[in-house]
């Protein structure tokens, strides 16, 4: 099998496109992690992603028959982008169908790269329904994202580029991996010439389908995909792709959202370049690797995977990156409600800086307090920090992990509502694009009152919302049915402690 790969990597026909893009040493983050980081620069293609390798030679292997019919994918993102410039590039017709909630960014890269874009569903799956209706009705040639031979050689020549770029020592290779394209290559080429190398795969923690994959010896297909790293949201790990992992890639490692945002702060740290949140996941699983091993002295290679990213998503990155790289810490602190306490517990907090302070008077005895304190993961780790204020006599509760309360409470601090009864409360994500609140709402429908809402557009392809529902207890049996029946993913965040601390 890989020598089959390797022979077609090595014949790809990529650079009639595509360019061979540096190796560079990201200085800053190597003095940090005491080992030598590279990162290969894929987010300086012509589309700002790796995707045009793999599109390209997709589409230099057809037929002249096959290019005459015209190419049709479904894609919401990068890969688009790539067959629209290859299409272009060989006179061919494409065809381009995106979801509706595709960002107007990449829509626009795929019709300035002469493709034709078509808008269609809510999410990859009715997009990918309505192409292959196409291929039917037009006869089209289906162009697939990532699970195809051709596509996955196209993009194995990133692994050519670096064993013939960095001919020396060499411990690991870290991979951002969705459907699984670019990992299959990258193991294909490096396995045959470098079997020495570990190749290590990145995903998000809410879309890891490689990792449940190799965990049960085969394809399985996730129930539900998060959407912050839009690039990678893949429910299912391709067959191609997968007949190759689970040989010949070591492991794979998943990252949570807020170290996703800290690696793409490392890599503009070092480059002065922006990263989409999939181009940052290697990065971020180079971290990960050397906490949890203790690495020293190791060579490391990070595939920063591409650049398209909306730029009203950076305000979410920017909230999350010093969480993500443990350098803040989100506390709830209960003060006595008397005069003197706020500097009583400024002076508990000593000389850390505080980034964020949110107060409510909540009784005549107390008040709750949302505070984001300054920490430093080595020398003053955010256990100190609420250790030092518990021995002092406060009551804290440390936030920093709690999703409920990055995304909503810190917006939306202001006090409880003592007329409110039998409320219940749910955490929801849905498809973002113009209406999309409208269209949230009126699923939701008037069968109970709603007692609180919060809603955030991040620039991304969700919204997030967080609502109260007064629902009466013997109506409480309906509640999950109601909800499932709207089909967006939701949680139930009734007794989450940040709720019932400042609104509940």
């Amino acid at each position: 099998m890989l020598e089959q790969y390797v022979k077609k990597i090595l014949t790809s026909r990529v650079y009639d496109v595509a360019g061979e893009t540096p190796l560079q040493p990201a200085r800053r983050l190597s003095e940090r992690l005491d080992n030598q980081v590279l990162l290969k620069r894929e987010d300086l293609q012509p589309v700002f992603s790796f995707k045009i390798r793999g599109a390209y030679n997709k589409l230099a292997q057809l037929s002249p028959g096959e290019l005459a019919r015209g190419v049709v994918t479904a894609s919401a993102g990068n890969h688009a982008q790539g067959v629209a410039l290859a299409a272009k590039e060989l006179g061919v017709k494409a065809t381009i169908v995106m979801p509706r909630t595709t960002p107007e960014l990449k829509v626009q890269g795929v019709r300035a790269r002469g493709g034709k874009a078509v808008l269609h569903g809510d999410a990859f799956p009715e997009a990918l329904a309505y192409s292959l209706k196409l291929v039917e009705e037009k006869g089209y040639v289906y162009i697939h994202p990532y699970d195809d031979p051709d596509v996955i050689a196209g993009q194995g020549t990133v692994a050519m580029e670096i064993l013939r770029q960095h001919p020396g020592r060499l411990d690991a290779i870290f991979v951002p991996v969705g459907g699984g394209g670019l990992i299959a290559g990258i193991a294909a080429y490096v396995k045959y010439l470098r079997p020495e190398v570990k190749v290590i795969g990145v995903e998000p923690d809410d879309s890891n389908c490689l990792q449940a994959a190799m965990a049960a010896g085969e394809r399985v297909v996730l129930g539900q995909v998060g959407l912050f790293a839009d690039g990678v949201a893949v429910a299912q790990i391709g067959q191609h792709t997968f007949d190759i992992c689970k040989r010949y890639v070591d492991e794979v490692i998943t990252v949570s959202t807020d170290e996703i945002c800290a690696a793409i702060k490392d890599i503009y740290d070092d480059t002065r370049s922006i990263t989409e949140p999939a181009g940052a996941l290697a990065v971020a699983g180079i971290k990960k690797y050397v906490e949890r091993d203790d690495a020293r002295g190791q060579t490391l290679v990070a595939i920063d995977s591409g650049a398209n990213i909306n730029f009203d998503r950076l305000r979410h990155v920017a909230e999350r990156a010093e969480l993500g790289e443990k350098r803040e810490a989100i506390i709830a602190v209960t003060i006595p409600e008397r005069p003197g306490s706020f500097k009583a517990f400024c002076e508990a907090i000593g000389k850390r800086q505080i980034t964020e302070f949110n107060y409510r008077y909540n009784t005549d005895s107390e008040a709750h307090i949302f505070v984001g304190v300054q920490t430093h993961p080595d020398s003053d780790p955010r256990a100190v920090l609420v250790e030092q204020l518990r021995e002092q006599g406060f009551p804290v509760l440390d936030l920093t992990d709690n999703e409920l309360a990055k995304l909503h409470i810190r917006h939306m601090v202001g006090g409880h509502s003592p007329r409110v009864s039998d409320e219940q409360v749910f955490r929801f994500e849905f498809p973002e694009r113009p209406g999309a609140l409208f269209n949230f709402l009126n699923k939701l429908g008037g069968r109970w009152n709603i007692t609180m809402f919060h809603y955030r557009n991040h620039g991304a392809a969700d919204g997030r919302v967080v609502a109260g529902l007064q629902v009466p207890e013997e109506e409480r049996h309906k509640v999950a049915q109601a909800l499932e029946e709207i089909g967006y993913p939701y949680w139930d965040e009734t007794d989450n402690p940040a709720y019932k601390l400042f609104l509940g």
